[in-house]
């Protein structure tokens, strides 16, 4: 399969990583690069710069398949949100995400 949004992707998106029902880090798109697997079928290769960056955490429920996040939806980076959210260990801003404090 192939993004139908491919282009946004390469503009500045990210995969945004859902770890038991929340959103933690996000990683950012290089590129797509075609490849076609011993049988034959063409698929894409998502290439990812290999830096994890932790966000905001935000509970999200699990799914399958591309899920497109404008800019206002997606979670804030760390370093970008609250002061004291960086001081946080993840298992607490998931715990408190949960629960809708942060």
């Amino acid at each position: 399969m192939w993004p139908k949004r491919g282009e946004e992707l390469l503009n500045g998106g990210s995969i945004y990583w859902v770890i038991k029902g929340v959103v933690l880090c996000r990683q950012t798109v290089l590129r797509l690069d075609e490849v076609t697997g011993s049988d034959g079928i063409r698929r894409c290769a998502i290439v990812l710069d290999p830096q994890l960056v932790p966000v905001a955490a935000t509970p999200k429920r699990a799914f399958q398949g591309w899920r497109y996040l404008q800019t206002t939806d997606a979670p804030p980076d760390l370093s970008q949100s609250r002061p004291n959210d960086d001081d946080l260990p993840p298992e607490l801003q998931a715990a408190l995400a949960s629960i809708g404090i942060l």
